[in-house]
């Protein structure tokens, strides 16, 4: 990694941390997990000139020419905007429908074989994120890399594909039933938005 990329990396870092977006204690994600970190982009994201920054950040990192930019809602519209803004490409955004499922609403379209980065605010399970990939291939768009604020996962969520990050966070994951968290009586705290 080159000097820039840590100097961006530590800025980043501080940056959520001052704006209350890097919590530590006890809490349960998404996915059923728990762990004694979570990133809430959320507290970061209000910021004007923080979102427009980390979406440049992303957009210098993003090598391959793309076709659009798609995220998923809700999390990921902000900074999903902000990259294609800088990138000068159009901005979709995916949704859940009526039974749950990723889709492309509000007259929103994917050209055929256009090349689509899909960017998150955080990528921990890639749940979501895979979701909005499968929506993107069966629209007949092509994925070329995916991209996040903080990469919480490992190369093989996303199936071995490129993951453009600005901060990579290894936060301990536990399940329910093995969290030594629990077993302190740490209060569980549910930050996240993604219904069970």
């Amino acid at each position: 990694m080159d000097n820039h990329s840590t100097n961006d990396e530590t800025k980043v870092l501080e940056i959520l941390k001052d704006t209350g977006a890097f919590l530590t204690g006890h809490f349960l994600l998404s996915s059923g997990l728990h762990s004694d970190t979570y990133i809430q982009c959320a507290k970061v994201l209000k910021y004007p000139d923080y979102s427009e920054l980390f979406g440049k950040l992303i957009a210098k990192k993003v090598e391959s020419k793309i076709d659009y930019v798609v995220s998923p809602a809700l999390g990921g519209i902000i900074i999903g905007y902000e990259v294609a803004r800088t990138l000068k490409v159009p901005f979709l955004f995916a949704e859940r429908d009526e039974k749950g499922n990723m889709s492309l609403r509000r007259d929103q379209v994917i050209k055929n074989n256009s090349k689509i980065l899909i960017v998150e605010d955080v990528i921990t399970t890639g749940k979501s994120t895979l979701e909005v990939a499968k929506l993107v291939e069966s629209n007949e768009g092509v994925v070329t890399s995916f991209a996040c604020i903080v990469n919480r996962s490992s190369k093989e969520v996303l199936e071995n594909r490129e993951i453009i990050s600005l901060v990579n966070i290894k936060a301990a994951t536990y399940s329910p039933e093995n969290c030594p968290l629990c077993f302190q009586g740490l209060e569980l705290v549910k930050p996240g938005s993604r219904k069970q």
